[in-house]
């Protein structure tokens, strides 16, 4: 795979009279992770909104490898290579592991209508391509052993995972993550951490949005800082962690 560079020049969003994201300028290069951090309602979440097309920009300018994108709507932008998990999990509880990961390889397969109605062997081999394409990704993952496992019976990461085997299954070049280590304990961060890494050595440049700087530090090469909607720092973990806005914002003036 073959990752993307997103940039965001001067990116405005309000609702309804209160501004969510004020001029936001932010650039996350090809095969890179890129965090998206700040405490909560800072504008993490509107931000990858406005990025996937879900949200129209008031203002500003959404580029992916220089194409402006500001205008597209959702299903373009997937199109492009663009995918993303969310917030709270949106998985069907009532189906597999595998089949979850196979909604996310519908828009590859090649099959048309006629196919299917008459059941061509053109279906039957883009099926079998899917299906290898899947389970090679729940390897990926690390959740191969829950195949055939409904999602509902599911641990909270192991259903993390199999959301993000469903986006990869869509062949992204740019992954959105929006707080995929919410509700973990230590040890699924560290593993979560680690299967990050994996995704960006197979090319594909992520966006990682969250809130806790610890767990984003450990698989970031760069960090961008959102509070109160606008952009207060940019650098490297090591750097962002040592200003004092990136401090005040987390522990507040007295504290920091």
């Amino acid at each position: 795979m073959s990752g993307a560079t997103l940039e965001l020049q001067r990116v405005a969003k309000h609702f309804q009279g209160v501004i969510a994201v004020d001029s936001v300028s932010l650039i996350a290069r090809k095969g890179q992770v890129t965090g998206l951090i700040g405490p909560n309602g800072s504008g993490k979440t509107t931000t990858m909104n406005i990025i996937t097309g879900l949200y129209p920009a008031d203002s500003g300018v959404v580029l992916l490898d220089g194409l402006d994108i500001s205008k597209f709507r959702s299903y373009r932008i997937a199109n492009l290579g663009v995918a993303r998990t969310f917030q709270n999990i949106r998985l069907l509880p009532d189906g597999s592991v595998l089949e979850n990961v196979l909604l996310g390889a519908h828009r590859h397969q090649n099959a048309n209508l006629v196919d299917v109605l008459l059941r061509l062997p053109r279906l039957a081999h883009s099926e079998r391509n899917a299906l290898a394409q899947c389970e090679q990704l729940l390897s990926t993952v690390g959740i191969s052993h829950l195949r055939d496992v409904v999602v509902s019976g599911l641990s909270y990461g192991d259903r993390r995972r199999v959301e993000i085997a469903r986006a990869l299954a869509t062949g992204p070049r740019l992954l959105l993550l929006d707080e995929p280590a919410a509700g973990m304990n230590f040890a699924e961060k560290i593993s979560l951490a680690t299967l990050i890494t994996n995704i960006r050595n197979m090319g594909i440049t992520v966006m990682l949005i969250e809130h806790d700087i610890e767990f984003v530090s450990r698989v970031a090469d760069d960090i961008v800082v959102l509070n109160f909607g606008r952009e207060i720092a940019e650098g490297t973990p090591a750097i962002v962690r040592q200003m004092p806005s990136v401090i005040e914002a987390y522990l507040g003036l007295e504290d920091a």
